[in-house]
């Protein structure tokens, strides 16, 4: 789809739909918000998605789940289309861990879009932007360009 094509793109629903069923349904990704080309998404605090449990510290897996799904969505925002595509590379830098019992926030911003190429960045964290948890950047394929 053309980026001036007419938008029918329902973030919100789109959530429902790729959250109800693997590893975003096993995380509890969860929509928070959007823009024309980033999209907010989180996940809750929970035991089970601890790494070590004597610290209580979420295990890197649902932050990186959360971070592809979230600039995937925003890939999406930016076309007005749920598209297929691949992932090509996601670099996950981490800065720090997060914090337990608190919330992860990961938002997505799809900043160039190519016909063939999409280009994201964003970061996640867990009450403060200004104190990020990880930055990311990646670069996807679109598999159905012409």
């Amino acid at each position: 789809m053309a980026e001036n094509a007419p938008r029918t793109f329902d973030p919100v629903a789109a959530t429902r739909m790729v959250t109800s069923f693997g590893h975003n349904a096993a995380i509890g990704a969860r929509y928070v918000a959007h823009g024309a080309d980033w999209m907010e998404l989180a996940i809750d605090y929970r035991e089970d998605l601890v790494g070590d449990t004597t610290t209580g510290v979420l295990a890197s897996g649902p932050i990186i789940t959360l971070m592809d799904m979230a600039t995937s969505m925003a890939i999406w925002v930016r076309r007005g289309a749920l598209a297929p595509q691949a992932t090509l590379d996601l670099r996950v830098d981490y800065l720090r861990a997060a914090t337990p019992g608190r919330s992860v926030v990961g938002r997505g911003e799809c900043y160039r879009l190519t016909r063939r190429v999409a280009f994201v960045r964003g970061m996640a964290h867990d009450g403060n932007p200004e104190d990020p948890i990880a930055h990311v950047a990646g670069t996807f394929m679109m598999t159905d360009a012409a």
